[in-house]
């Protein structure tokens, strides 16, 4: 099993959403990538941020499955502190 701060990958939306939640982060599209109602690319707000658009989970999600993604994350620093670390990557 890998240690707390090594990276995990997952496609649970479940699992996703709780390590976000947790984190006080919230799902988020680029302004101005998406095409019509779609969402564009994909990120995870932590702040306010003028660039991003907050999405529902389930346009995150449907954009998440559609682009065939996985979510790579770290649950905590090495030092022991919760991780914000994350990445969107092609699903191997």
């Amino acid at each position: 099993m890998a240690a707390a701060h090594e990276a995990r990958q997952t496609t649970d939306h479940d699992e996703i959403r709780k390590w976000v939640e947790a984190r006080d982060g919230r799902p988020a599209t680029v302004k101005d990538t998406g095409e019509g109602e779609e969402a564009g690319v994909l990120r995870i707000a932590f702040r306010d941020d003028p660039a991003l658009e907050e999405i529902s989970w389930d346009e995150f999600f449907d954009k998440f499955e559609e682009e065939d993604l996985g979510f790579l994350y770290q649950e905590k620093t090495a030092d022991g502190k919760p991780s914000r670390f994350f990445k969107l990557v092609d699903r191997e």
